[in-house]
């Protein structure tokens, strides 16, 4: 028995609006802070610390972008010096689920 080729699964259309979601996922950094995220890092240095070679400039773009995406939650501590924490809110979870399969291939197949 044989199956349909995976290309008739999702319509042009549907691929078409997919794509820039899957283009912001894929931007470099980006889904690698979402598992920290998901890991319990939830400092700068947390995040910064479990992605190796990330920078603080780039860190804090992508930061910036996930928080404009409402897929990050960023909250300050007022205490001397003041504290500021990440953390994924109910759609930056969501979108945390979608990813970890792709860990999961990534596990099995490699790169």
């Amino acid at each position: 028995m044989t199956t349909a080729p995976a290309r008739h699964l999702i319509d042009d259309a549907t691929c078409r609006e997919a794509t820039p979601a899957l283009e912001f996922v894929g931007r470099r950094w980006t889904g690698a802070i979402m598992l920290a995220l998901g890991r319990g890092a939830s400092r700068f240095g947390e995040i910064q610390g479990a992605v190796d070679g990330l920078s603080a400039r780039l860190l804090t773009a992508r930061l910036r972008e996930l928080e404009a995406h409402d897929l990050v939650q960023r909250e300050v501590i007022p205490t001397t010096p003041v504290s500021v924490r990440y953390r994924l809110t109910p759609r930056g979870r969501d979108l945390l689920a979608a990813i970890q399969p792709l860990v999961a291939y990534h596990l099995r197949w490699g790169s």
